[in-house]
């Protein structure tokens, strides 16, 4: 009889990682700079890591090749992990935290609304919301939080565009989703070890979050109940029909409304974000996002088509969200035993697929900490999963399209018009929680271009 093979024991073997005894550093790591945890750890073990935290072990996955087999190949053997499912009390089953039949049949329901032809349709809608944007920023004086009017923008275009409907009297729906994505974290970093009942001012926040966003779903589909569109091909209409054909429950669309709502602006909220700082950063980069505008667009609003002219200003979200992936970690669980780069994965495990550190791969890029957007300008492209910005496989975002083309015109336009400036001695640094948000806001100061106020003369 033969012993096993050389494969057989890699593939029973542990991946390396940080000793039991650094325990207490990646608790600290996990509390305070989790970037630093995924930086440090891909840097220091490779491309799989076992990074064992108490009672837990979590399998950081760094390569596009391990990250297609986690992602494409064997998607089925991994379902939501780590944070989403600490969200499932807030966001209940919806697309972002359902898993198998469940998560197919919201997937059916809901795609139709992000088909390339309806989101093309909606053009009009965005670049007409972005159009107020700018000239309520334009008016003015002083410094702008600008995260905060990114924020009611992407609610705005997502209630229009999405829903059919006006999210502007919801005005706590960010304090609310703020209060949700904190306490996700919070029991995921400790493992939920604390009781809910504990009456901590986070949980007590959470508590009253979440009555709010269910309160704004019921209202929105009320409201839509008590109107009906006939032949609606937004996400409300298409969760009512899909509730009177299958019996599915009020709190199946309500749960549904929730995700899409946290999921449908925050992302391209903290991608503006990001990009109006590394913007401000690199002067040369404002300039030829200026330039381009001015050719492209002139004094009109941008349209669909435009999208395929302005090749700068798309590389530069392309670059805004390498480096700052909205979605930073992609979390799974292993439902069954797998081998990852040769390496022995039980069932149980946390494995994380990190676009964060994923995109500053020194294999993949040149200077990966250099903000550079010729990279998607040039004629070799990133091996494909190499760049995960909506992730991949079957959980590929399914509102990309919509968020690259409100990205877009925000940034052409503001760039035409505006000049946004940090406020002195800000500093902004990344904030790790279900999106890359900028830690404490970013207030920058607007300046009219000449060309702006010569044209609001005449």
């Amino acid at each position: 009889m033969t012993g096993p093979t050389d494969d057989t024991r890699a593939a029973r073997t542990a991946p390396p990682g940080p000793p039991r005894r650094a325990t207490i550093r990646l608790l600290k790591q996990l509390f305070t700079d989790r970037l630093a945890l995924m930086g440090d750890n891909a840097e220091a073990y490779g491309d799989v890591v076992r990074i064992a935290i108490g009672p837990k072990a979590m399998y950081l996955v760094n390569h596009p090749d391990l990250a297609k087999h986690v992602l494409a190949d064997n998607a089925a053997n991994y379902h939501k992990g780590i944070g989403l499912q600490e969200a499932r009390r807030a966001l209940g089953d919806g697309l972002l935290t359902s898993d198998g039949d469940t998560w197919k049949k919201q997937r059916r329901t809901i795609q139709p609304v992000f088909q390339p032809k309806r989101i093309s349709r909606q053009a009009g809608i965005v670049a007409s919301e972005v159009d107020g944007l700018i000239r309520r920023l334009a008016a003015h004086d002083g410094p702008v939080e600008i995260l905060h009017e990114m924020t009611g923008l992407t609610l705005g275009v997502l209630g229009k565009t999405l829903l059919d409907a006006e999210l502007g009297g919801y005005e706590t729906l960010g304090h609310s989703f703020e209060a949700v994505q904190d306490q996700a974290m919070f029991e995921a970093v400790t493992l939920s070890m604390v009781p809910q009942w504990v009456p901590l001012k986070k949980q007590l926040h959470f508590r009253t979050a979440r009555e709010d966003l269910r309160r704004i779903a019921d209202e929105l589909v009320d409201q839509r109940l008590a109107n009906p569109v006939e032949n609606g091909e937004d996400v409300l209409s298409r969760l009512i029909a899909s509730g009177s054909e299958d019996g599915a429950s009020r709190e199946r669309m309500r749960d549904e409304l929730i995700t899409l709502l946290l999921a449908g602006h925050e992302t391209t909220a903290s991608t503006l974000g990001w990009a109006f700082h590394l913007i401000d950063e690199h002067p040369e980069v404002a300039e030829r996002l200026y330039a381009e505008a001015v050719e492209v667009l002139g004094d009109r609003l941008p349209e669909y088509e435009d999208l395929r002219r302005l090749t700068f200003t798309v590389a530069v979200v392309e670059e805004v969200m390498r480096l700052y992936p909205p979605v930073w970690l992609l979390p799974r669980i292993a439902q069954a035993d797998d081998e990852i780069g040769g390496y022995h994965v039980p069932a149980g495990s946390d494995v994380v697929v990190v676009p964060y550190t994923l995109h500053r791969h020194p294999g993949f890029w040149t200077d990966p900490e250099r903000f550079d957007p010729g990279r998607f300008t040039a004629a070799e492209r990133p091996p494909r999963y190499a760049y995960l910005p909506f992730g991949a496989g079957p959980r590929f975002c399914i509102g990309n399209s919509l968020g690259v083309m409100e990205a877009v015109f925000v940034l052409a336009m503001a760039a035409r018009d505006l000049e946004l400036r940090k406020v002195p001695d800000k500093v902004v640094e990344p904030e790790a929680m279900l999106s890359l948000r900028v830690r404490g806001g970013l207030p920058m100061t607007v300046h009219r271009r000449e060309r702006t106020r010569r044209s609001e003369a005449a």
